[in-house]
């Protein structure tokens, strides 16, 4: 069902995923579906904690960063990557209710890289719980500009917004080049890192 419904999403989006529909591409009765999720939230929450769990099963397949930080590097872009796998990907992460708890394994892990650097694991769910909601952020803002072919929606064309910022009233904005806005993968790295680093100095206190 799980599969199913992220083959629905990759061709119709979040709007478009409905039990009913997941039924026909299972070839089932839609009642069939009920005796398993009383609605729609119930399986994106499967769905997303499927992605979750997808996303922890690529970081542990890559070799251990030494460091926190370069943990939380990787953290955040195997997270953006596997989000970007699925059209609309962060919206459906975002706010779901996580039903698999072989997360935690992954989390256990980063816990204790902490502690072992003297960061107490209520510090460590602070900083990894901003970088998580960073991503997600991000990713959706992303998502909504970029179609999974990496296609610019035609409301965001980067020419639209040149004729829409007044160069006299707003120099400054208008004198921002259309690759600042495009080069996402730039914007986000620096951006991890700027987080980072401010945690640095947080734990160093």
């Amino acid at each position: 069902m799980v599969r199913a419904g992220l083959k629905l999403l990759d061709e119709s989006g979040l709007e478009g995923l409905t039990l009913r529909a997941i039924a026909a591409e299972m070839g089932v009765r839609a009642p069939t579906l009920y005796w398993r999720f009383k609605n729609k939230q119930d399986l994106v929450d499967e769905m997303a904690s499927y992605v979750l769990v997808e996303s922890t099963r690529t970081l542990e397949t890559h070799p251990q960063p030494a460091t926190w930080q370069g943990w939380v590097l990787a953290y955040a872009h195997g997270l953006r990557n596997t989000l970007l796998r699925y059209r609309d990907g962060a919206r459906m992460v975002s706010g779901s209710r996580l039903t698999d708890t072989r997360v935690y394994a992954s989390m256990e892990h980063a816990l204790e890289m902490f502690q072992s650097n003297g960061i107490a694991p209520s510090d460590a769910v602070m900083c990894l719980g901003t970088v998580y909601s960073y991503v997600i952020g991000f990713t959706i803002e992303q998502q909504a500009v970029l179609s999974p072919k990496g296609e610019r929606d035609p409301r965001y064309a980067l020419s639209a917004r040149e004729e829409m910022v007044d160069a006299e009233r707003y120099p400054l904005s208008r004198s921002i080049g259309p690759d600042v806005f495009d080069n996402y993968d730039e914007r986000f790295e620096r951006a991890v890192r700027v987080i980072t680093a401010g945690f640095e100095d947080e734990f160093a206190v």
